[in-house]
């Protein structure tokens, strides 16, 4: 394999608490050194790459990606999914379950695991299922999961209603070791929703998905995992009462974690009104961008705003922006949604739900949080970091000399437009086209090859 040596750039490796300019070395697929002694044991033809004026990370870690294979490969596939993550900065991903078939047996997990081998861009992490056919009804066989290399279990895009057996769920992941991850939302109480219960839902004639309809699951998992000593993390969480309650249980030492998503940093329900509303209530506080004449125009009821859980209010909004810099929240992840075109093309009420997220993640994150003084850009590395990696045992989030060298490099500052053309997901329903961004990743490796650009 090639060897690399990258010269010059700010080198930030949260779990080495390194922040400085160093040189990295490359080789045979794992970091060599980092620092002075990089370029003095850097062999003859490695090749030397100037990355001064970036960020030399670890490879950062999306663990919560829908791949769509199988069964889904018209939304998108393995090849296709990677190949956004490679130019997102990611190099590794953790694909859900509630594919077709579920993944809730090995045969479905080995099946992922070789075509991953054969087919990804970047390292794909398998989720189990909890229950069977993410029904909630019975219990899917962990253990041969587990056996199979499931990193996790979770039945995301539904959640188990059951407390009893959402009990016993967590007694058996315990039992070998698995975090358990929860799309916390409770049936009775969103029902047929398909916009935050407020203003926006109100003035808009949405059916209303009320708040309290996560954080009630929310409030459930942290009794469970008191109970049962397992560690459950909740997944995209939205909501402030939510927020709180996670820093209450963390604060008295529940095996608990929660993550949040860039979207839910961003936007607020005053975009399902359109743009010129959003602008106008909330994107100038967002962005900064008072007077421009360059921000993207969206329609009211516009699908590409519709996501499980929805977008809520700027209270919300800010909470969860509050809770990633304390670190209640550690974890920083996109919920990357494909669907196809003449999905979303049709009434707000008839679409599905999600947004794609793999190659925005980046720059939402850095202008959310670095650029606006919220957190540096240290902590905010740890978040696509070392926290993913802690909760799902994974040997990574590092540049140890010895790991793998999976490592993202990117310019905090550059500014750029992305675009439906631009994308290398096989869908196109992000709503982020045409905003503008600052932050842009320059180059993926991924166990020491080069996969972006």
């Amino acid at each position: 394999m090639k060897a690399w040596l990258l010269i010059g750039g700010r080198v930030i490796d949260p779990a080495n608490q390194l922040d400085g300019l160093a040189d990295v070395l490359v080789q045979d697929g794992k970091i060599v050194a980092v620092g002075d002694e990089a370029a003095a044991l850097a062999p003859p033809d490695a090749e030397r790459v100037d990355v001064r004026g970036c960020v030399v990370s670890p490879g950062w870690i999306d663990m919560h990606v829908h791949l769509r294979e199988p069964g889904q490969t018209a939304k998108e596939t393995i090849a296709s999914g990677t190949a956004a993550a490679a130019r997102g900065g990611f190099t590794s991903v953790v694909c859900m379950p509630n594919t077709s078939p579920v993944i809730d047996n090995a045969g479905t997990v080995a099946l992922i695991r070789q075509r991953a081998a054969e087919q990804a861009r970047v390292h794909v992490f398998v989720a189990g299922a909890i229950s069977k056919g993410l029904a909630g009804e019975e219990l899917a066989p962990i253990g041969a999961l587990k056996h199979a290399g499931v990193v996790a279990i979770t039945d995301d895009g539904h959640c188990v209603q059951n407390h009893e057996l959402m009990r016993r769920a967590l007694e058996y992941a315990r039992m070998f070791h698995l975090p358990v991850l929860d799309h916390c939302q409770d049936y009775s109480l969103v029902n047929d929703g398909v916009a935050h219960e407020g203003l926006w839902s109100t003035l808009l004639g949405l059916r209303g998905w009320p708040a309290v309809g996560e954080a009630i699951m929310v409030a459930r998992n942290i009794l469970l995992a008191e109970l049962t000593g397992c560690h459950v993390h909740c997944q995209h969480l939205s909501s402030a009462r939510s927020v709180e309650l996670v820093r209450e249980a963390r604060r008295r030492g529940v095996p608990i974690s929660a993550e949040a998503c860039p979207h839910h940093c961003v936007l607020t329900d005053a975009a399902l009104a359109g743009s010129e509303k959003f602008w106008s209530r909330d994107g100038n506080d967002v962005w900064g961008m008072s007077g421009r004449s360059d921000l993207p125009q969206w329609p009211a009821y516009d699908t590409r705003f519709k996501m499980n859980p929805p977008l809520r209010s700027a209270r919300d909004r800010l909470a969860i922006l509050e809770a990633v810099a304390d670190g209640t929240i550690e974890v920083l992840c996109t919920d990357h949604a494909p669907h196809c075109s003449f999905e979303k093309d049709v009434e707000f009420d008839y679409a599905p739900f999600g947004i794609t997220g793999l190659e925005t993640a980046l720059p939402l994150a850095i202008m959310q949080f670095y650029h606006s003084g919220r957190m540096s850009l240290s902590e905010l590395i740890k978040r696509v970091t070392v926290g993913p990696a802690r909760i799902l045992q994974l040997q990574k989030g590092t540049l140890s000399p010895g790991a793998d060298a999976d490592i993202t490099v990117f310019d905090p500052d550059r500014e750029w437009i992305f675009t439906p053309e631009s994308t290398v997901s096989k869908s196109r329903n992000s709503p982020f086209y045409g905003w503008p961004l600052k932050g842009q990743v320059v180059m993926t490796f991924v166990s020491g090859q080069k996969v972006y650009p």
